[in-house]
Parts: structure tokens; sequence; C-alpha cells
């Protein structure tokens, strides 16, 4: 077994070469450099900033008046028995749903700096809330790559079913490690305990509306930026690792796995690609050619957006570095995920195959009239819909735990 000196003297090495290597390709092409730079800044600013910056700000203010600990009391029969976590990750779940990546990773975060979930508990969290956004399945892959919004059926519903699945197996992570604070019986009516809680988790946050607005915006724009540094990063390298041929061996080694398991091996480079960048990545696996089958494509980019990229792995190591969530667990699951959604995808894309052709067809995203696939109206009595069905069954199963 490698001695602990050595293996810490090896990462040394490794990551000083790697440093090295990146360093000298920025200055062999310094030209490829700036465009790709150039185009991470377009896809942050235009796309990613926007799209953003009202969620983490609202999410940070919604910490503030204590809605955490109200979803926290309200959810809490539903989140510990299937994930074993506490009912505040309810809220992280469904923030991070909504909104994607990396919203899951930020919020974990901070609850864990808040001391509302341990450290096996923000791992579990943070394993199965890191998603995509709905906006980004419907609206650039299901629209803008495969130009059918029916195609973002069968892809939402193989991701976020294994992200739930993911959830599922994570809750053996870990199986010794006691709960951050252990479910005590109460009694009452569990309405009006989560506002008692909201209330009591207010007046102990003490700050003015006008300090909980400011602080939300700041730290939301800091998040942003530093997620933007992430985005323009990983695009040159993205770019430089193609251009000077690094990727060619990675091409060869997925190529022969996928003529092993019967699907072509022309869609290597967008697994390839996929690695490093979602976005990317879905896009070679939509251009491919049109002999191969659109089930084959599908299941690519659900690998593809399962996995969620190193740009993203980058975005969410960071945002728990400041914690002592480990890197490692949030890993594994996104391997597992990107094998149960592609699996899912095979699964279902027989079954919704027939319906595929029924479905509207769809229309460019830049047409000035447009009806958006879903509206914050749509959104907002979805969500409703959603916890008026998780407290009925909240209260069905405290009701059976007590008789």
């Amino acid at each position: 077994m490698m001695q602990p000196l050595l293996r810490s003297q090896l990462k040394t090495v490794t990551f000083a070469f790697i440093a090295f290597f990146i360093a000298v390709v920025l200055l062999m092409y310094p030209e490829q450099a700036f465009r790709s730079s150039i185009r991470g800044l377009s896809i942050w600013w235009d796309v990613v900033f926007p799209a953003l910056l009202p969620f983490f700000i609202t999410a940070e203010m919604m910490m503030g008046f204590g809605v955490v600990h109200f979803m926290g009391v309200l959810l809490e029969p539903l989140m510990r028995p299937l994930f074993r976590v506490p009912g505040a990750g309810g809220f992280v779940m469904a923030v991070g749903l909504i909104s994607g990546n990396p919203m899951g990773a930020k919020l974990t975060s901070r609850l864990r700096e808040q001391g509302l979930i341990s450290r096996e508990e923000g791992e579990r969290l943070v394993s199965f809330t890191s998603t995509a956004g709905p906006l980004f399945i419907f609206g650039a892959v299901a629209v803008g790559f495969f130009e059918s919004t029916s195609v973002g059926i069968i892809l939402a519903l193989a991701h976020y079913l294994g992200a739930f699945a993911v959830g599922f197996l994570m809750r053996f992570h870990e199986p010794k490690a006691p709960p951050s604070k252990p479910p005590v019986k109460k009694t009452g009516f569990i309405l009006l305990r989560a506002l008692r809680a909201m209330h009591r988790a207010r007046l102990q946050d003490g700050r003015t509306l006008g300090q909980l607005i400011g602080q939300a915006v700041t730290s939301a724009v800091q998040t942003l930026l530093l997620i933007g540094g992430f985005i323009m990063m990983f695009s040159v390298l993205t770019h430089l690792v193609n251009y000077v041929g690094v990727t060619t061996l990675f091409n060869r080694g997925i190529a022969h796995v996928l003529e092993f398991l019967s699907f072509p091996a022309s869609l290597s480079e967008a697994i390839t690609a996929g690695m490093f960048e979602i976005t990317l990545g879905s896009q070679l696996a939509s251009a491919a050619s049109p002999a191969i089958p659109l089930m084959f494509k599908l299941t690519i980019v659900s690998l593809v957006i399962g996995f969620n990229g190193l740009s993203i792995h980058a975005q969410v190591a960071s945002m728990i570095s400041r914690t002592d969530i480990r890197y490692a667990p949030y890993f594994v699951a996104r391997l597992l995920h990107a094998i149960i959604s592609s699996a899912l995808t095979v699964l279902l894309y027989p079954l919704l195959q027939k319906h595929l052709h029924h479905m509207p067809a769809a229309v460019s995203v830049f047409h000035p009239l447009r009806t958006p696939l879903w509206t914050g109206l749509e959104w907002t009595s979805i969500t409703i819909l959603v916890l008026s069905c998780i407290f009925i069954l909240c209260e069905r199963i405290r009701h059976r735990s007590i008789s």
C-alpha cells in the first residue's frame, strides 16, 4: 500500500504537471484560447447569469425568512425515511430541481454551515439535488438541439427519476452515522408546527428586510462570478484539449466500449466532450449522423447530463470546500446517475416512442410569439400542488404512527 507521504508527493507532482501543461497550451494557442474564453463568457452572461440570479437571491431571502425550517418540519416524515436527510433537505431538493446546477450544492453548503445537517447528510443531499434544470433540458437540449419538445419529456423523466433513485441508494451511505437531529415525535397540527418553526427562525436571524436583500444580492453575485470563472476556464480547456488532440485516446477507448454495447462508435466524441461540459456533449450527440437512431442519441445525452461534466464538478467542489462535506461521494453519485438515467432512457423510449409524433412541434426559442413551455404561473401552480400532496401524505403518515 502506498505510504501517505509518497501519495501526497505524487499528488503534488501530478497537479503541478497539469497546471504547467495548461499554461504551455495557453501560450502556444493564445488565439484559440481567447475565442473559447469569449464563448464561455457569452454563455455565462447571456444564459447563466440572468437565469440563476433571481433563484440565488430568492433562495437566500427564503432562508433568512425561515422557509427552510418551515419545510423542514413539513417534509420531515417524507425526507428522512426515503433519503435519510432532514426535512430541510426538501427545500434544497425543490429549489435544485427547478433552478438546476449548482443550486443544490450551494444550498447544501449553507445548511451545513448553519448546522441544520450533518456531514453525512450533506453528502447524501448534494448527491441527488445537483441536477440539470428543466429550462436546460427542455429549452437548450430538446428544442435547441433536437428541435422537439417531446424529446425533453423522455430526457426529463429519465433524469429526475434517476436523481430520486440515486437519492434512495445514497441513503445507505455511511449507514452507522447518527442523524444531525434525531426525529422527535411531536403532537399537534403539522402545519402550525411548521409555521412556528419558521417564525422562530426569522426572529433568530434578526436581520432587517434591507439587510437581508442586500446580503442576498451580494452573495448571489459573488457566487455567479465564481460560476462564470469556471465556465470560461472549462470552455478554454475543452476547446484546447480537443484542438491539440489529447482526447483522441479517450475517444478510441470509449468507442470500443460503445461497440461492445452495440452503440455507434461515432458517439464517443459526444461522451468525451460531455465529460468536460454537458452543453457541448449534448450538442455533439444531437448533431451526430442522421442514420443513428434517436434512442442512441438520447441515451448518450442522458449519460452526459447525469454525469454533469467536470465544469459543474469543479463548481460543486468549490462550494462544498467551505464545509467538511467530501467530494468523493458526490462523484460516485454522478456516475450512478449517469448509468441509471441512460438505462431509464433505453426503457422509456419504446414506451413513449409512439406518442412522440402526437406531441406539438417545437418552435424556435427566439420566436417573438412563442409561448414558454413552462411559465412562472404554471411552475407556481405545480409547486403548490406538489406541496399539497406532500402535506396530505405527511399527515397520513403521522396519524398512522400515532395510532
